[in-house]
C-alpha cells in the first residue's frame, strides 16, 4: 500500500539557523588563524540580543561582535522594523578556555592516535532516490527555501519577503519505495506588513505557486517535475499573518535543527549537532565520515541504500564499533556484518585519518550552516578573513568534501563489483 513521507527545513534567517551560522563563522575564524584550535561555541540569538558561549584553545584573537554582526548582516537582518538588526543588537561573549580535563584525552604526542573529543554514535546516509544520493523531501524542501532566498534578495518579482522562513514537503511513495507523486508542500515566509490585511494571505499563496514552484520546478529533471500536480495540497503561511519573525519571533539557539542538517528523517541521527564546533568533536567529523562512506557505497553499485553508524568513547581513537544496515537493496552475496567488516578496511575512521582525509582543517564550515550539511556541491573556493583590515587573511579551501565520490573505484575493487 503506497505510503507518505514528510521531511522540513528553515531557511538561513530561522533564528535557530541563524545561531548556527555565527557559530560556524566562528569556527571558520579560528580555524583560519590557527588549523589547530579547539572550538565549541554555542550562540543563543533572541529580540536585539546575541550570547556567546563556549569552550576555545587557540593561538588566535578574534572580533567575536563584529564577526556575528557581519553573519546577521549577510542574512539581511538590517532593519530596525525586525526588532533584531545587524548593527544595534547587543552582543554579549561569554567564551572561556576550554577544560584541560577534556583536552588531554584528546591530544597526544602521535598526532594519530588523536582521540575522540567525546563519546557518542554517529550515522550517514545515502540513497539512489536523487542525483545528490539524499532523500528527495527533504532535497526539494531545501531547494524551495534556497529560491525563495534568491527571490527575496532579486527584489523583483516579490519585494515582501523578510529573512525567517520554513518548509516542509509530503512525498507519496509506490510499495516499493518508488516516489509516486508531491501530495503536500507547506510553505511558511516572513513578510512586511500589507496595508490591506484581506489581501495578505491570497497574495502570498498566489506568488508562491505562480513564481517560486516554478523557479523550483526548472532545477529539475523531467521525471521529478512529473511529480508535481494541480493535486498538490498548499498550505501558505496557514497562520496567516507572520510579520514578527526571526530571533524577535522566536528565540534561536545553535543545534536545534540537526534533522534538518542531515537527512529529513531518513535514516538515523545520534543526537549531537554539528555547527560551532571544531572536526576533533566527533559529532561533527564522523558525521561527515560517515556520508561519504555511505554515498560511496551507493555510488559504487553496492547496494540502493545504505545507513552507516561509527561509535566512539572520549579520548580513545579507535571506533568502538561499525555497522551497516543496506535495507535489502545490497547487491553483493554478503551480509551487512560481512559487509561492514570490508569498509573498516578501506576507511580510517580514527579521528586523525579522518581529519586528514576530508581536510577537515580548513575554514570550510560557515558554508555548512544553512540548507543542509549533506547533498551539497563539492567544490574549491577562495575566501577572506578580516577584509580591508591588518589581520587579512585570504584562503583557499575545499568545501564538502565528505560529498566527493573519490572512493568508488577501491569500494568496486573490494567487493568484486
Amino acid at each position: 500500500m503506497p505510503y507518505l513521507f514528510t521531511s522540513e527545513s528553515v531557511s538561513e534567517g530561522h533564528p535557530d539557523k541563524l545561531a548556527d551560522q555565527i557559530s560556524d563563522a566562528l569556527i571558520d575564524n579560528f580555524l583560519a588563524y590557527d588549523a589547530t584550535s579547539k572550538v565549541a561555541c554555542e550562540t543563543l540569538v533572541t529580540t536585539g540580543q546575541v550570547v556567546l558561549a563556549g569552550e576555545v584553545k587557540s593561538e588566535a584573537y578574534l572580533d567575536v561582535q563584529e564577526i556575528a554582526r557581519e553573519v546577521i548582516r549577510k542574512i539581511g537582518y538590517t532593519k530596525s522594523e525586525y526588532m533584531f538588526e545587524a548593527n544595534s543588537c547587543g552582543i554579549l561573549s561569554a567564551i572561556h578556555e576550554q577544560s584541560p580535563d577534556i583536552n588531554q584525552g584528546v591530544e597526544r604526542k602521535n598526532p594519530e592516535e588523536q582521540g575522540a573529543g567525546d563519546q557518542g554514535m554517529m550515522f550517514g546516509y545515502a540513497t539512489r532516490e536523487t542525483e545528490n544520493y539524499m532523500p528527495l523531501a527533504l532535497d526539494l524542501a531545501h531547494k524551495l527555501l534556497i529560491e525563495l532566498a534568491a527571490i527575496r534578495r532579486e527584489n523583483k518579482e516579490i519585494t515582501y519577503l523578510r529573512p525567517d522562513a520554513k518548509s516542509q514537503v509530503t512525498i507519496e511513495y509506490s510499495d516499493d519505495n518508488q516516489p509516486i507523486r508531491i501530495d503536500a508542500i507547506v510553505i511558511s515566509t516572513q513578510h512586511d506588513d500589507f496595508d490591506e490585511e484581506g489581501k495578505m494571505l491570497a497574495k502570498i499563496k498566489d506568488d508562491m505557486i505562480k513564481i517560486l514552484i516554478p523557479r523550483v520546478k526548472a532545477q529539475l529533471k523531467p521525471e521529478l517535475q512529473k511529480l508535481f500536480s494541480d493535486k498538490i495540497i498548499y498550505h501558505i503561511n496557514p497562520t496567516g499573518k507572520f510579520v514578527i519573525g526571526g530571533p524577535h519571533g522566536d528565540t534561536g539557539l545553535t543545534g536545534r535543527k540537526i534533522i534538518v542538517d542531515t537527512y529529513g528523517g531518513k535514516g538515523a541521527h545520534g543526537g549531537g549537532a554539528f555547527s560551532g564546533k571544531d572536526p576533533s568533536k566527533v559529532d561533527r567529523s564522523a558525521a561527515y565520515a560517515t556520508r561519504h562512506i555511505a554515498k560511496n557505497l551507493v555510488a559504487a553499485g553496492l547496494a540502493d541504500e545504505v545507513l552507516v553508524q561509527v561509535s566512539y568513547a572520549i579520548g580513545v581513537a579507535k571506533p568502538c564499533g561499525l555497522f551497516i544496515d543496506t535495507h535489502g537493496t545490497a547487491k553483493v552475496k554478503m551480509t551487512d556484518g560481512e559487509i561492514a567488516r570490508k569498509v573498516e578496511e578501506i576507511f580510517d575512521l580514527r579521528p586523525y585519518a579522518i581529519e586528514q582525509r576530508l581536510k577537515l582543517r580548513n575554514p570550510i564550515y560557515s558554508e555548512t550552516a544553512a540548507y543542509g550539511h549533506m547533498g551539497r556541491e563539492s567544490k574549491i573556493v577562495t575566501k577572506t578573513f578580516n577584509k580591508g583590515k591588518k589581520l587579512e587573511k585570504t584562503v583557499e579551501v575545499e568545501l564538502f568534501t565528505w560529498e566527493k565520490l573519490d572512493y568508488v573505484d577501491k569500494v568496486k575493487a573490494a567487493f568484486g563489483l
